[in-house]
């Protein structure tokens, strides 16, 4: 059979995967298979859409140069014929600040980040207070800034906009929900929809964020990726507070510029898997509102404006991407559990699965370090910087 692909998915990955398939090779078939068109509830249209090189892995600071190289020209990569998205990139930076504990942590993780080429600064007590006068350093003994190549932008539009320059290079998305698979010895041959059609492949890929775990075990695969949901707050602030980047306090929330507002977020305590997709209002006022007016003291006259929930596809493993083959399904390549940092490396990871699928390696970026094998081996690779 000549190269059939079947993506399940039609979110930021699945969405990138069908942009760099068609473009590496025009002649292939692909079809996107997405259960909600509307992408009510998808990840991609609920994130919060920030990219940073601020990671504890080599290889994630790799992957978001890459992206962020590739985002900076979005307009121009997905342009379709004289229209051209605008993804609203803003590299405002990231700010991670260190309490009396965690200064040594971030030296050690900054180092790493220069090794590998990243534009950081440690800024000292003294910087911050310089730099950001809205800031209370009161209890802070370092922070560790982004100059270039960090921000965000918005992901909705660049997932319109890989779907959109997709469809044009001969992509085709259909509306069904995939329910089963046939397998014949160590290859997928058909994928099954829940109306009883049957689409063969020469690939699948399994592109279905917090829900590709329930992809996964219709053929009998573990794969240690759950839906744990995160609110985000959208607050209002009366007082102007410039330069503001995205910042993440010691107590474990984060906050960014959002036009004239702002959003923040945090990680629950109790965080529990595949909670309904409703906003934990009640957290705002017992711990983030506190915490956000103690670390800013101009938020003590903030107003909670609206809030709305999405889904982090958390590896449980190690907090990083499961990417490629699995060992026991040749043709059955994974794209998954990217724990809150999949927005800004779909336009990299798209790539790399594409190469893999194509030519049987990577070309661009050598991913092997995220590839399945480290999980069914029991050799995971830890990222500790893992913001919500």
């Amino acid at each position: 059979m000549s190269n059939k692909v079947i993506v399940i998915g039609g979110g930021v990955m699945g969405s990138a995967l069908a942009y760099w398939l068609t473009r590496l090779e025009p002649s292939i078939s692909v079809t996107v298979v997405e259960r909600d068109p509307s992408y009510q509830h998808a990840s991609s249209a609920l994130s919060a859409a920030s990219i940073r090189q601020q990671f504890s892995t080599p290889v994630n600071i790799r992957v978001s140069q890459a992206s962020i190289a590739f985002l900076r020209h979005a307009a121009a990569e997905l342009s379709v014929d004289d229209d051209k998205p605008d993804i609203m990139l803003r590299e405002a930076g990231y700010l991670f600040l260190a309490g009396a504990g965690g200064a040594a942590e971030l030296r050690l993780a900054h180092a790493m980040q220069k090794a590998c080429g990243a534009d950081i600064a440690l800024l000292e007590r003294a910087d911050l207070e310089r730099r950001f006068g809205w800031l209370n350093t009161s209890d802070l003994s370092l922070g560790s800034l982004g100059l270039s190549g960090e921000g965000w932008f918005d992901g909705y539009a660049l997932l319109m906009a890989f779907a959109r320059k997709a469809r044009r290079q001969g992509a085709r998305y259909v509306h069904a929900e995939v329910c089963g698979f046939a397998v014949d010895g160590r290859r997928v041959t058909e994928v099954i929809a829940a109306d009883g059609s049957r689409m063969a492949c020469s690939h699948v890929v399994n592109a279905a964020g917090p829900w590709a775990r329930r992809i996964a075990a219709m053929v009998g695969v573990e794969l240690p990726v759950f839906a744990r949901r995160r609110t985000v707050y959208v607050i209002s602030c009366p007082t102007a507070m410039t330069p503001f980047p995205l910042l993440i306090d010691p107590s474990g929330f984060w906050i960014r510029p959002e036009g004239a507002k702002f959003i923040a977020g945090f990680s629950p305590a109790n965080d529990l898997d595949d909670e309904p997709l409703q906003p934990d209002y009640d957290s705002f006022e017992s711990y983030l509102w506190p915490a956000l007016a103690h670390r800013i003291p101009a938020f003590e006259e903030a107003k909670l404006e609206r809030a709305w929930a999405g889904y982090f596809e958390m590896n449980t493993v190690d907090h990083n991407a499961i990417l490629g083959p699995h060992p026991s399904l040749e043709n059955l390549l994974f794209m998954n559990g990217f724990s809150g940092h999949g927005m800004q490396q779909a336009p990299v990871i798209g790539r790399a699965i594409a190469e893999l699928l194509l030519f049987g390696r990577f070309e661009t970026l050598d991913l092997s370090d995220l590839l399945f094998a480290r999980i069914a081996e029991n050799r995971p690779l830890r990222e500790t910087n893992v913001i919500g």
